[in-house]
C-alpha cells in the first residue's frame, strides 16, 4: 500500500471554503480512481494561516498513476486552487505504508505491536 502526501496553505479567513472546494475537487476524484483506499485530511491553524495535509491511501503506485498521470510526484492541482493557496507546492511525498493497527485491534497498554501489511 502506498500513502500519497500533499500539502498546501491557505488564509484562515478561506479555510471552510477551501475545505469545501477541495471536497468537491480532489477528494471527489480520488474516489473515483480504482486503487484508492481512502484519503484522511488534516488541518492545522497557525495564526493567519490554515495548513491542509491531505494523506491517500493506494493499492499501488500503478492506482497512483491513474490519479496523478506520467508524473506521480508532481502535485495535482484544480482551476480555482490558485484562489485559495498561498502557494502551490510542485511536489508530493509517496511512501510505502509499512505496517497499521486496525481500531479493532488496538492493544491493551500491556501489549501491542504493529501489524506489517502485506
Amino acid at each position: 500500500m502506498i500513502a500519497r502526501i500533499w500539502r498546501g496553505i491557505t488564509l484562515r479567513e478561506k479555510a471552510d471554503d477551501y475545505l469545501a472546494y477541495l471536497d468537491r475537487t480532489g477528494l471527489a476524484d480520488y474516489a473515483k480512481v480504482p486503487g484508492n483506499r481512502g484519503v484522511t485530511v488534516l488541518r492545522r491553524v497557525q495564526g493567519e494561516h490554515c495548513e491542509f495535509m491531505l494523506i491517500s491511501l493506494w493499492d499501488s503506485m500503478g492506482a497512483v498513476h491513474k490519479f496523478a498521470g506520467e508524473n506521480p510526484e508532481k502535485a495535482v492541482y484544480y482551476p480555482e486552487d490558485e484562489q485559495y493557496l498561498l502557494q502551490m507546492e510542485p511536489l508530493v511525498r509517496h511512501y510505502e505504508v509499512a505496517g497499521q493497527i486496525p481500531p479493532s485491534e488496538m492493544p491493551d497498554e500491556k501489549q501491542g505491536s504493529v501489524k506489517p501489511i502485506a
